[in-house]
């Protein structure tokens, strides 16, 4: 490449921060445009920037980084930095650029930077291969979710949530302190929230069974959901045969 390649650190641990910034000396195709010790300063400067490579770690504090990921609207390629390993295969089947588990020696990382330079060269639209990874890494349910709006960024437990409902390729999720529309389907919400706490009633809601007061007939031979902030919430006949069974009623 004639063009020198644009890169981030985004990494909470300043000695492997440095670290990488050592190791980028040895290749002078790569611009190092900005470093950040957290999720929330590494998606203004990935907005800010728009880098053609982030060095990433994982485990951050505040915001992680496959959170980090979620809520970018430009995506560069992606190298993950962490001490995580069982992330490995599945950052590499969604095209991550490449995978560093620390500690990394020089010469591992100067082959991270070959990778990034042929597939930086080769660039196709690399976004909706990384939201993907976003969602396949989850390990185990989600136990808490992020939404950007504007330029605000919210991070709530999922205890909170009360009910979440779908709109088109959004929903609405409505917590015990506000609302919030995030760019996600039911169906990924139905797959990573735990069903012993969470139930999809109807093909419009998913419901924190914590919340539900009441169930209530509706209309001849159906159901109405009545939750703790006096929301009715439609419930269909598969939705009520999983309400029985986890209300034990």
């Amino acid at each position: 490449m004639n063009q020198k390649i644009k890169a981030i650190i985004v990494e909470d641990e300043k000695l492997a921060r440095d670290l990488l910034k050592n190791y980028l000396n040895d290749h002078s195709c790569v611009e190092l445009v900005e470093e950040c010790a957290d999720g929330f300063s590494g998606i203004k400067a990935i907005q800010q920037y728009k880098p053609d490579l982030v060095f990433l770690d994982i485990q951050m504090p505040k915001l992680t980084g496959f959170e980090m990921l979620e809520l970018l609207d430009y995506t560069p390629g992606i190298i993950f930095t962490t001490a995580y390993d069982q992330y490995a295969i599945k950052a590499f089947e969604h095209n991550a650029v490449d995978y560093l588990l620390k500690p990394f020696s020089r010469e591992r990382f100067a082959s991270a930077i070959e990778k990034a330079i042929e597939k930086i060269g080769n660039k196709d639209d690399e976004s909706e291969k990384i939201k993907k990874l976003s969602e396949d890494t989850i390990e185990d349910y989600l136990r808490r979710v992020v939404v950007k709006s504007h330029q605000k960024i919210s991070v709530f437990p999922v205890e909170n949530i009360r009910y979440i409902e779908s709109q088109d390729d959004y929903v609405m999720i409505y917590t015990t302190e506000s609302k919030h529309l995030k760019q996600k389907t039911m169906k990924f919400f139905e797959s990573h929230l735990d069903p012993g706490q969470f139930v999809r009633i109807h093909r419009t809601y998913i419901v924190n069974v914590e919340q539900i007061i009441q169930l209530e007939p509706y209309e001849k031979d159906s159901y109405v959901c009545v939750i703790k902030d006096g929301s009715k919430l439609k419930v269909s006949q598969s939705g009520l045969k999983i309400l029985k069974q986890r209300l034990h009623f």
